[in-house]
């Protein structure tokens, strides 16, 4: 479907940007969203630096707003998922956009430490694939049906 139609609308995908450098967790997370509910357009950055260059660039180019949600892992290379969550929630610009980590970690200061840098959830990735499965679907019905993001961001 490339245009979905909502009460005569015409409604763009939800934009997300997953800051990820495991190809298999990529494919994971894509092949969730594909059975999802909603049209949504799928953004991969590699490593922190590339994030905050397709956060940045967008702007740059006028393209039309930013994300609507960011899936963040936190050990990436070049600039690890602390620094970037830190940038974005410290930008003007970018500050509202939602950010999930979406990270292997259970250690309680990585917790803490993005709660304290405003992460606006923290979940740690399940092993195999329905519960993953579960997982991202389970974010993409909430912070796109239940929860009330402001627009244009």
């Amino acid at each position: 479907m490339n245009l979905e139609q909502a009460g005569g609308i015409k409604a763009r995908p939800v934009e997300i940007l997953m800051v990820e450098d495991n190809p298999g967790d990529v494919r994971l997370t894509q092949e969730a969203l594909k059975e999802g509910r909603l049209w949504n357009h799928l953004v991969v950055a590699r490593d922190g630096m590339e994030a905050m260059e397709v956060l940045r660039r967008r702007e740059a180019f006028g393209k039309p707003g930013s994300p609507d949600l960011i899936l963040l892992d936190l050990n990436l290379p070049k600039k690890d998922g602390r620094e970037v969550l830190a940038d974005i929630k410290c930008d003007e610009r970018l500050k509202l956009i939602p950010v999930v980590i979406l990270t292997t970690s259970r250690a309680e200061e990585d917790i803490v430490k993005s709660y304290k840098l405003h992460a606006n959830c923290y979940i740690t990735k399940p092993v195999d694939f329905p519960q993953f499965a579960f997982v991202v679907r389970s974010i993409e019905d909430f912070w796109f049906t239940v929860v009330k993001l402001p627009s244009g961001i």
